[in-house]
């Protein structure tokens, strides 16, 4: 089981990374309490444990932006996290290889209730991206609720892509999230936060739970 840590801001919170040793780590460029800029996401990048691979998440953002970020090193899997269309991910798909890159894409699913997602599944078969996420749908907002959805749903849909699941999982649902879904990899951001900052103790819990210590 692979696992996500989404939402860093901070030198400290590299540390505790590179200590627990996740599979991956977020960076949000999009606007949010925990979004992060081009310049501190690359001074972050430069002390990450190379064992780790960073993905930025954006919401509805120029390609352009994404894809320097992508030459210049500073993430190695993206994340569409708003109303990215298939035209946009193809197009995407194109200048990530027109500068020699084959970045990986993780696309966002935010489920609000069970009858929209099966409808979706149903029209367009299958999302343009390398894995889907499923996160839950927040008003106003693109995820980072912290809260659950209704993880049965998933048992009813045909996933071609391998997933992440998001969305309020902490220390105290993570094996049942993982026994319910199997999801390629787990995404954790407010579930290993005390008082809004990242806590290297629930890290290294969290991080050995999913990977079955």
């Amino acid at each position: 089981m692979k696992i996500k840590i989404c939402g860093l801001l901070r030198e400290e919170e590299i540390s505790y990374v590179n200590e627990a040793q996740p599979d991956y780590i977020g960076f949000v460029f999009a606007k949010s309490k925990r979004c992060i800029t081009q310049k501190k996401a690359e001074k972050l990048k430069n002390i990450l444990s190379p064992q780790i691979q960073a993905v930025g998440v954006f919401v509805n953002e120029e390609k352009k932006y994404i894809c320097q970020l992508a030459y210049e090193g500073i993430i190695d899997l993206i994340q569409l996290h708003g109303e990215e269309t298939i035209h946009y991910v193809d197009q995407l798909k194109e200048e990530l290889l027109k500068k020699g890159l084959n970045t990986k894409i993780i696309q966002a699913v935010s489920i609000k209730t069970k009858e929209p997602l099966i409808k979706g599944f149903l029209k367009e078969n299958s999302y343009p991206g390398d894995y889907l996420l499923f996160d839950t749908y927040t008003k106003d907002a693109y995820g980072g609720s912290g809260k659950c959805f209704d993880w049965d749903i998933l048992k009813e849909v045909t996933i071609k892509q391998p997933f992440f699941l998001a969305g309020g999982i902490s220390i105290g649902n993570i094996k049942e999230a993982i026994k319910k879904c199997s999801p390629f990899c787990v995404d954790i951001s407010s579930g290993v936060e005390t008082n809004g900052r990242k806590d290297l103790k629930k890290i290294k819990e969290i991080v050995k739970t999913a990977k079955g210590g």
